[in-house]
Protein backbone atom coordinates (compact mmCIF):
# COMPACT_ATOMS: atom_id res chain seq x y z
CA UNK A 1 0.00 0.00 0.00
CA UNK A 2 0.94 3.48 -0.39
CA UNK A 3 0.58 5.61 2.66
CA UNK A 4 -1.25 9.58 2.04
CA UNK A 5 1.29 11.65 4.29
CA UNK A 6 -1.12 14.51 3.83
CA UNK A 7 -2.54 12.33 6.54
CA UNK A 8 0.16 12.73 8.72
CA UNK A 9 0.03 15.96 11.40
CA UNK A 10 3.13 17.95 11.78
CA UNK A 11 3.67 16.08 15.11
CA UNK A 12 3.88 12.95 13.77
CA UNK A 13 6.01 14.02 10.79
CA UNK A 14 8.04 15.25 13.47
CA UNK A 15 8.23 12.01 15.15
CA UNK A 16 9.04 10.00 11.77
CA UNK A 17 11.58 12.56 10.93
CA UNK A 18 13.68 12.77 14.52
CA UNK A 19 13.65 9.48 15.92
CA UNK A 20 17.24 9.21 16.01
CA UNK A 21 17.86 9.17 19.92
CA UNK A 22 18.98 5.59 21.75
CA UNK A 23 15.33 5.33 22.66
CA UNK A 24 12.72 7.18 21.18
CA UNK A 25 9.17 6.99 22.74
CA UNK A 26 5.37 7.66 21.38
CA UNK A 27 3.24 8.47 24.65
CA UNK A 28 -0.05 10.19 24.59
CA UNK A 29 -3.66 9.74 23.76
CA UNK A 30 -5.60 6.83 22.44
CA UNK A 31 -5.73 7.16 19.21
CA UNK A 32 -3.76 9.44 18.42
CA UNK A 33 -0.80 7.96 15.07
CA UNK A 34 1.17 6.91 17.94
CA UNK A 35 1.35 3.49 16.57
CA UNK A 36 1.60 4.34 12.83
CA UNK A 37 4.03 7.02 12.88
CA UNK A 38 6.50 4.83 14.76
CA UNK A 39 6.02 1.46 12.62
CA UNK A 40 6.95 4.09 9.91
CA UNK A 41 9.48 5.69 11.69
CA UNK A 42 10.95 1.71 12.70
CA UNK A 43 10.75 0.61 9.23
CA UNK A 44 12.67 3.69 8.10
CA UNK A 45 15.35 2.52 10.81
CA UNK A 46 15.81 -1.00 9.69
CA UNK A 47 16.05 -0.19 6.07
CA UNK A 48 18.83 2.14 6.98
CA UNK A 49 21.08 -0.31 9.52
CA UNK A 50 23.27 -2.18 8.29
CA UNK A 51 22.46 -4.73 10.63
CA UNK A 52 19.83 -7.56 9.89
CA UNK A 53 18.52 -9.25 13.58
CA UNK A 54 15.83 -6.97 15.33
CA UNK A 55 13.41 -7.58 18.20
CA UNK A 56 9.65 -6.44 18.23
CA UNK A 57 7.55 -7.29 21.38
CA UNK A 58 4.01 -6.79 22.87
CA UNK A 59 2.52 -7.70 25.99
CA UNK A 60 1.66 -11.18 24.13
CA UNK A 61 2.61 -11.95 20.63
CA UNK A 62 -0.63 -12.07 19.73
CA UNK A 63 -1.00 -8.01 20.48
CA UNK A 64 2.39 -7.45 18.85
CA UNK A 65 0.63 -9.25 15.50
CA UNK A 66 -2.94 -7.39 16.19
CA UNK A 67 -1.55 -3.56 16.46
CA UNK A 68 2.00 -3.68 14.94
CA UNK A 69 2.23 -6.52 12.03
CA UNK A 70 -0.97 -7.22 10.94
CA UNK A 71 -4.16 -4.75 9.94
CA UNK A 72 -3.92 -2.46 7.25
CA UNK A 73 -1.73 0.12 9.11
CA UNK A 74 0.48 -3.11 10.21
CA UNK A 75 3.73 -3.93 8.99
CA UNK A 76 2.06 -6.73 6.65
CA UNK A 77 -0.06 -3.89 5.46
CA UNK A 78 2.44 -1.02 4.81
CA UNK A 79 4.79 -3.33 2.99
CA UNK A 80 2.62 -5.71 1.33
CA UNK A 81 3.02 -9.76 0.97
CA UNK A 82 6.19 -9.24 -1.53
CA UNK A 83 8.24 -7.37 1.16
CA UNK A 84 6.88 -9.19 4.40
CA UNK A 85 6.54 -12.49 5.59
CA UNK A 86 5.55 -13.42 9.17
CA UNK A 87 5.91 -16.89 10.20
CA UNK A 88 4.11 -17.87 13.70
CA UNK A 89 6.55 -19.39 16.25
CA UNK A 90 8.40 -22.85 14.72
CA UNK A 91 12.40 -23.05 14.04
CA UNK A 92 13.66 -19.39 15.58
CA UNK A 93 10.60 -18.31 17.21
CA UNK A 94 7.60 -16.18 15.97
CA UNK A 95 9.44 -13.77 13.83
CA UNK A 96 8.56 -11.49 11.05
CA UNK A 97 11.07 -10.83 7.53
CA UNK A 98 11.41 -7.94 5.96
CA UNK A 99 12.68 -7.41 2.65
CA UNK A 100 14.62 -3.85 2.19
CA UNK A 101 16.93 -2.01 -0.54
CA UNK A 102 20.63 -2.46 0.87
CA UNK A 103 22.05 1.33 1.42
CA UNK A 104 24.86 -0.61 2.05
CA UNK A 105 25.59 -1.92 -0.95
CA UNK A 106 26.80 0.41 -4.26
CA UNK A 107 24.49 -2.22 -6.17
CA UNK A 108 21.56 -1.27 -3.70
CA UNK A 109 20.38 -5.14 -3.91
CA UNK A 110 17.67 -6.90 -1.88
CA UNK A 111 18.17 -8.31 1.17
CA UNK A 112 16.01 -9.48 3.60
CA UNK A 113 16.19 -8.65 7.84
CA UNK A 114 14.52 -10.46 10.66
CA UNK A 115 12.50 -8.89 13.64
CA UNK A 116 11.79 -11.37 16.25
CA UNK A 117 8.59 -11.19 17.91
CA UNK A 118 8.24 -12.06 21.59
CA UNK A 119 5.71 -11.54 24.36
CA UNK A 120 6.42 -9.42 27.31
CA UNK A 121 3.67 -10.40 29.65
CA UNK A 122 5.80 -11.88 33.15
CA UNK A 123 9.49 -11.05 34.77
CA UNK A 124 10.41 -14.40 33.02
CA UNK A 125 9.66 -13.07 29.93
CA UNK A 126 13.27 -11.38 29.88
CA UNK A 127 14.54 -14.47 29.62
CA UNK A 128 13.21 -15.44 26.04
CA UNK A 129 15.69 -12.43 24.56
CA UNK A 130 18.52 -13.66 26.97
CA UNK A 131 21.65 -13.70 24.26
CA UNK A 132 20.13 -12.02 21.41
CA UNK A 133 22.08 -9.23 20.08
CA UNK A 134 19.88 -7.03 18.50
CA UNK A 135 20.47 -3.90 16.56
CA UNK A 136 17.13 -2.08 17.48
CA UNK A 137 14.16 -2.93 19.49
CA UNK A 138 10.37 -1.85 18.90
CA UNK A 139 8.12 -2.01 22.35
CA UNK A 140 4.29 -1.74 21.86
CA UNK A 141 2.86 -0.47 24.96
CA UNK A 142 5.89 -0.35 26.74
CA UNK A 143 4.51 0.35 30.35
CA UNK A 144 2.64 -2.99 30.55
CA UNK A 145 6.12 -4.70 30.91
CA UNK A 146 7.62 -5.90 33.60
CA UNK A 147 10.98 -3.81 34.73
CA UNK A 148 13.10 -6.10 34.29
CA UNK A 149 12.36 -6.73 30.81
CA UNK A 150 12.66 -3.52 29.59
CA UNK A 151 16.05 -3.36 31.25
CA UNK A 152 17.18 -6.86 29.52
CA UNK A 153 16.23 -5.68 26.12
CA UNK A 154 18.19 -3.00 26.43
CA UNK A 155 21.29 -4.64 26.92
CA UNK A 156 20.87 -6.32 24.16
CA UNK A 157 21.18 -3.42 21.72
CA UNK A 158 25.10 -3.24 22.03
CA UNK A 159 25.69 -2.96 18.41
CA UNK A 160 26.34 0.31 17.09
CA UNK A 161 23.46 2.76 16.28
CA UNK A 162 20.91 0.60 17.81
CA UNK A 163 17.57 2.01 18.61
CA UNK A 164 14.84 1.51 20.66
CA UNK A 165 11.08 2.24 19.64
CA UNK A 166 8.51 2.61 22.46
CA UNK A 167 4.70 3.79 22.40
CA UNK A 168 2.95 3.62 25.20
CA UNK A 169 -0.61 5.82 27.06
CA UNK A 170 0.11 7.98 30.02
CA UNK A 171 0.31 5.54 33.25
CA UNK A 172 0.90 6.51 37.01
CA UNK A 173 3.38 9.07 37.36
CA UNK A 174 5.66 6.84 39.59
CA UNK A 175 5.61 4.20 36.58
CA UNK A 176 8.86 3.22 36.24
CA UNK A 177 8.74 4.12 32.38
CA UNK A 178 7.76 7.87 33.12
CA UNK A 179 10.55 8.17 36.10
CA UNK A 180 13.71 6.86 34.76
CA UNK A 181 13.01 7.25 31.18
CA UNK A 182 10.14 10.33 29.98
CA UNK A 183 11.01 12.46 33.26
CA UNK A 184 15.13 12.19 32.13
CA UNK A 185 14.84 12.09 28.84
CA UNK A 186 16.45 15.63 28.32
CA UNK A 187 19.64 14.53 30.27
CA UNK A 188 19.60 10.98 28.95
CA UNK A 189 19.64 12.13 25.18
CA UNK A 190 16.31 10.09 24.60
CA UNK A 191 13.79 11.23 22.01
CA UNK A 192 10.31 12.06 23.44
CA UNK A 193 6.94 12.55 21.10
CA UNK A 194 3.64 13.36 23.10
CA UNK A 195 0.77 13.04 20.79
CA UNK A 196 -2.93 14.01 21.56
CA UNK A 197 -6.35 13.20 19.23
CA UNK A 198 -5.66 16.17 17.12
CA UNK A 199 -2.43 14.60 15.64
CA UNK A 200 -4.96 11.72 13.88
CA UNK A 201 -5.75 13.75 11.66
CA UNK A 202 -8.39 10.94 10.19
CA UNK A 203 -10.42 11.17 12.73
CA UNK A 204 -13.64 12.20 12.30
CA UNK A 205 -14.89 14.89 15.41
CA UNK A 206 -17.77 13.10 15.97
CA UNK A 207 -15.14 9.30 16.54
CA UNK A 208 -13.47 11.84 18.62
CA UNK A 209 -16.51 12.77 20.46
CA UNK A 210 -17.49 9.74 21.36
CA UNK A 211 -14.24 8.34 22.35
CA UNK A 212 -14.42 11.00 25.14
CA UNK A 213 -17.51 9.55 26.46
CA UNK A 214 -15.90 5.47 26.86
CA UNK A 215 -13.70 7.09 29.01
CA UNK A 216 -14.25 8.58 32.36
CA UNK A 217 -12.73 9.70 35.56
CA UNK A 218 -8.65 8.14 35.82
CA UNK A 219 -9.35 6.64 32.00
CA UNK A 220 -10.32 10.18 30.58
CA UNK A 221 -7.56 11.96 32.16
CA UNK A 222 -5.33 9.11 30.58
CA UNK A 223 -6.90 7.78 27.63
CA UNK A 224 -8.07 11.00 25.98
CA UNK A 225 -6.12 14.24 27.59
CA UNK A 226 -3.22 12.18 27.74
CA UNK A 227 -2.20 12.84 31.13
CA UNK A 228 0.24 11.20 33.53
CA UNK A 229 -2.14 11.21 36.54
CA UNK A 230 -2.47 9.60 39.51
CA UNK A 231 -5.55 6.90 40.79
CA UNK A 232 -6.36 8.14 44.14
CA UNK A 233 -9.32 7.64 46.10
CA UNK A 234 -12.58 5.70 45.88
CA UNK A 235 -11.92 4.25 42.21
CA UNK A 236 -15.99 3.84 41.14
CA UNK A 237 -16.13 7.51 42.02
CA UNK A 238 -18.71 8.11 39.16
CA UNK A 239 -21.08 5.84 41.12
CA UNK A 240 -24.24 7.41 42.11
CA UNK A 241 -25.55 5.97 45.42
CA UNK A 242 -28.81 7.68 45.53
CA UNK A 243 -32.42 6.04 44.36
CA UNK A 244 -32.97 5.71 40.28
CA UNK A 245 -35.74 7.93 40.48
CA UNK A 246 -33.58 10.73 42.10
CA UNK A 247 -31.13 10.07 39.30
CA UNK A 248 -28.76 7.40 40.59
CA UNK A 249 -28.16 4.01 40.23
CA UNK A 250 -30.05 2.10 43.31
CA UNK A 251 -33.20 0.29 42.29
CA UNK A 252 -35.62 -0.79 43.88
CA UNK A 253 -37.77 -3.06 41.27
CA UNK A 254 -36.07 -4.72 38.25
CA UNK A 255 -37.45 -4.49 34.99
CA UNK A 256 -37.96 -8.09 32.76
CA UNK A 257 -34.48 -9.95 32.03
CA UNK A 258 -32.95 -10.67 28.87
CA UNK A 259 -30.29 -12.96 30.18
CA UNK A 260 -28.61 -13.68 33.48
CA UNK A 261 -24.85 -14.81 34.83
CA UNK A 262 -22.82 -14.70 38.04
CA UNK A 263 -19.74 -13.34 38.84
CA UNK A 264 -17.61 -15.43 41.75
CA UNK A 265 -15.04 -14.42 44.49
CA UNK A 266 -14.11 -17.19 46.55
CA UNK A 267 -12.27 -16.85 49.32
CA UNK A 268 -11.50 -19.42 52.17
CA UNK A 269 -9.84 -17.23 54.60
CA UNK A 270 -11.57 -14.05 53.24
CA UNK A 271 -15.07 -13.51 51.81
CA UNK A 272 -17.04 -15.66 49.17
CA UNK A 273 -19.15 -13.68 46.94
CA UNK A 274 -21.76 -14.96 44.56
CA UNK A 275 -23.38 -11.97 42.70
CA UNK A 276 -26.60 -12.70 40.15
CA UNK A 277 -26.70 -10.68 37.39
CA UNK A 278 -28.61 -9.67 34.00
CA UNK A 279 -29.31 -7.83 31.16
CA UNK A 280 -32.80 -5.80 31.40
CA UNK A 281 -34.57 -5.51 28.79
CA UNK A 282 -33.48 -1.53 28.10
CA UNK A 283 -29.92 -2.79 27.90
CA UNK A 284 -28.39 -2.15 31.00
CA UNK A 285 -26.44 -4.37 33.30
CA UNK A 286 -28.34 -5.34 36.80
CA UNK A 287 -26.80 -6.97 39.95
CA UNK A 288 -29.97 -8.28 41.19
CA UNK A 289 -28.87 -10.49 44.21
CA UNK A 290 -26.07 -11.16 46.73
CA UNK A 291 -24.12 -13.78 48.62
CA UNK A 292 -21.64 -13.31 50.82
CA UNK A 293 -20.24 -15.12 53.73
CA UNK A 294 -16.68 -14.36 54.91
CA UNK A 295 -15.00 -16.69 57.31
CA UNK A 296 -12.64 -14.00 58.74
CA UNK A 297 -15.46 -12.68 60.68
CA UNK A 298 -15.20 -13.72 64.46
CA UNK A 299 -19.64 -14.36 64.59
CA UNK A 300 -19.21 -16.56 61.65
CA UNK A 301 -17.61 -20.12 60.76
CA UNK A 302 -15.49 -20.98 58.28
CA UNK A 303 -17.15 -23.33 55.26
CA UNK A 304 -15.44 -25.95 53.33
CA UNK A 305 -15.64 -25.10 49.34
CA UNK A 306 -18.19 -28.14 49.37
CA UNK A 307 -20.30 -26.33 51.68
CA UNK A 308 -19.93 -22.83 49.66
CA UNK A 309 -20.36 -25.34 46.41
CA UNK A 310 -24.21 -26.18 48.03
CA UNK A 311 -24.78 -22.54 48.92
CA UNK A 312 -24.16 -21.89 45.32
CA UNK A 313 -26.57 -24.44 44.13
CA UNK A 314 -29.33 -22.70 47.08
CA UNK A 315 -28.02 -19.19 45.31
CA UNK A 316 -29.00 -20.06 41.65
CA UNK A 317 -32.13 -22.86 42.53
CA UNK A 318 -34.72 -19.90 41.89
CA UNK A 319 -37.92 -19.04 40.23
CA UNK A 320 -38.12 -16.15 37.39
CA UNK A 321 -41.47 -15.32 36.25
CA UNK A 322 -42.77 -18.62 36.55
CA UNK A 323 -39.58 -20.20 35.24
CA UNK A 324 -36.50 -21.84 36.57
CA UNK A 325 -32.98 -19.40 36.23
CA UNK A 326 -31.18 -20.21 33.50
CA UNK A 327 -27.99 -19.04 33.85
CA UNK A 328 -25.94 -17.63 30.43
CA UNK A 329 -22.20 -18.03 32.06
CA UNK A 330 -20.93 -18.87 35.94
CA UNK A 331 -17.28 -16.75 35.71
CA UNK A 332 -14.98 -17.75 38.90
CA UNK A 333 -12.11 -16.62 40.40
CA UNK A 334 -9.59 -18.35 38.52
CA UNK A 335 -7.45 -19.54 41.33
CA UNK A 336 -10.51 -21.03 43.76
CA UNK A 337 -9.40 -24.58 41.51
CA UNK A 338 -10.86 -26.44 45.01
CA UNK A 339 -13.91 -24.51 44.47
CA UNK A 340 -14.61 -24.60 41.12
CA UNK A 341 -13.91 -28.76 41.56
CA UNK A 342 -16.69 -28.97 44.16
CA UNK A 343 -18.82 -26.95 42.48
CA UNK A 344 -18.57 -29.13 39.04
CA UNK A 345 -19.70 -32.21 41.11
CA UNK A 346 -22.78 -30.44 42.27
CA UNK A 347 -23.97 -28.69 39.33
CA UNK A 348 -26.47 -30.34 36.51
CA UNK A 349 -24.38 -31.14 33.37
CA UNK A 350 -26.04 -27.85 31.47
CA UNK A 351 -24.30 -25.41 34.37
CA UNK A 352 -21.24 -27.52 34.64
CA UNK A 353 -20.56 -26.31 30.80
CA UNK A 354 -21.38 -22.86 32.28
CA UNK A 355 -18.41 -22.49 34.67
CA UNK A 356 -16.07 -20.51 32.98
CA UNK A 357 -12.39 -19.30 34.73
CA UNK A 358 -12.89 -15.38 34.85
CA UNK A 359 -10.57 -12.97 33.37
CA UNK A 360 -8.53 -11.31 36.39
CA UNK A 361 -6.63 -8.38 34.81
CA UNK A 362 -7.36 -6.13 37.95
CA UNK A 363 -6.76 -2.84 36.04
CA UNK A 364 -8.76 -3.89 33.08
CA UNK A 365 -11.66 -5.29 34.75
CA UNK A 366 -11.95 -1.77 36.83
CA UNK A 367 -11.60 0.21 33.31
CA UNK A 368 -14.22 -2.19 31.52
CA UNK A 369 -16.55 -1.18 35.13
CA UNK A 370 -16.00 2.24 35.09
CA UNK A 371 -16.78 2.80 31.16
CA UNK A 372 -20.19 0.93 32.36
CA UNK A 373 -21.18 2.85 34.90
CA UNK A 374 -19.69 6.78 33.56
CA UNK A 375 -22.37 5.57 30.57
CA UNK A 376 -25.15 5.31 32.50
CA UNK A 377 -25.36 1.33 32.05
CA UNK A 378 -25.03 -0.33 36.13
CA UNK A 379 -28.28 -0.58 38.03
CA UNK A 380 -27.56 -2.34 41.72
CA UNK A 381 -30.58 -3.72 43.49
CA UNK A 382 -30.96 -1.73 47.18
CA UNK A 383 -30.40 -5.06 48.76
CA UNK A 384 -27.15 -6.12 47.59
CA UNK A 385 -25.63 -4.05 50.60
CA UNK A 386 -22.53 -5.60 50.49
CA UNK A 387 -22.42 -4.20 46.84
CA UNK A 388 -23.22 -0.95 47.53
CA UNK A 389 -21.30 -0.82 50.49
CA UNK A 390 -18.28 -1.81 48.70
CA UNK A 391 -18.92 0.75 45.81
CA UNK A 392 -18.63 3.68 48.28
CA UNK A 393 -15.17 1.98 49.67
CA UNK A 394 -12.95 0.58 47.15
CA UNK A 395 -10.43 2.62 47.09
CA UNK A 396 -6.76 2.98 45.48
CA UNK A 397 -4.05 1.98 46.90
CA UNK A 398 -1.20 4.87 47.82
CA UNK A 399 1.47 2.26 48.18
CA UNK A 400 1.05 0.40 44.76
CA UNK A 401 1.17 4.16 43.19
CA UNK A 402 4.12 5.23 44.48
CA UNK A 403 5.49 1.59 43.00
CA UNK A 404 4.20 2.52 39.89
CA UNK A 405 0.83 0.15 39.92
CA UNK A 406 -2.64 0.88 39.49
CA UNK A 407 -4.03 -1.13 42.19
CA UNK A 408 -6.63 -1.13 44.25
CA UNK A 409 -6.12 -2.08 48.01
CA UNK A 410 -6.83 -5.62 49.05
CA UNK A 411 -9.89 -4.37 51.51
CA UNK A 412 -13.50 -4.20 50.37
CA UNK A 413 -12.87 -6.07 47.29
CA UNK A 414 -14.81 -9.06 47.56
CA UNK A 415 -17.65 -7.91 45.18
CA UNK A 416 -15.67 -5.69 43.61
CA UNK A 417 -13.66 -8.97 42.18
CA UNK A 418 -17.27 -10.64 41.22
CA UNK A 419 -18.31 -7.58 39.48
CA UNK A 420 -15.16 -7.36 37.20
CA UNK A 421 -15.27 -11.27 36.50
CA UNK A 422 -18.81 -10.98 35.25
CA UNK A 423 -18.53 -7.30 33.46
CA UNK A 424 -15.10 -8.52 31.95
CA UNK A 425 -16.40 -11.64 30.70
CA UNK A 426 -19.94 -10.16 29.32
CA UNK A 427 -18.03 -7.33 27.47
CA UNK A 428 -19.20 -7.38 24.17
CA UNK A 429 -22.62 -6.85 25.66
CA UNK A 430 -21.84 -3.48 27.41
CA UNK A 431 -19.24 -2.40 24.62
CA UNK A 432 -22.59 -2.69 22.22
CA UNK A 433 -24.36 -1.11 24.59
CA UNK A 434 -22.14 1.98 25.28
CA UNK A 435 -21.98 2.68 21.15
CA UNK A 436 -25.65 2.30 20.69
CA UNK A 437 -25.90 5.04 23.79
CA UNK A 438 -23.39 7.63 23.55
CA UNK A 439 -25.62 10.12 21.79
CA UNK A 440 -27.89 10.57 24.71
CA UNK A 441 -25.81 10.62 27.38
Amino acid sequence: MTLEWVNFSDRAMQAIKYSDAFINIYEGAVRSSKTVSSIVAWLTFIEDSPYSEFLITGKTENTCYRNIIGGTYGILGILGEKRAKFTKSGDGGTRIEIKVRNRHDDKKRWVWKTCYVVGANDDKSENKIRGMTIAGWYADEVTLYPQSFVTQAINRMSLDGARAFWTCNPDSPYHYIKEDFIDKANTKGYRVFHFTLDDNKSLSQRYKDNLKKAYKGLWYKRMVLGLWVMAEGVIYDIFNHDPEHMGGMVVAKLPPMVRYWVGVDYGQSNATVFLLMGEGNDGKCYIIDEYYHSGAKTETLNKTPSQYAEDFVKFIDRDIDGSLLQLDKIFIDPSAKGFILELYNCLDNVNRRKIQPAFNDVAFGIQQVSSLMGNDGMRVHVKCKNVLRELASYVWSPTAQKNGRDAPTKKNDHTMDSLRYAIVGTRKIWVAFIRQNRDKI
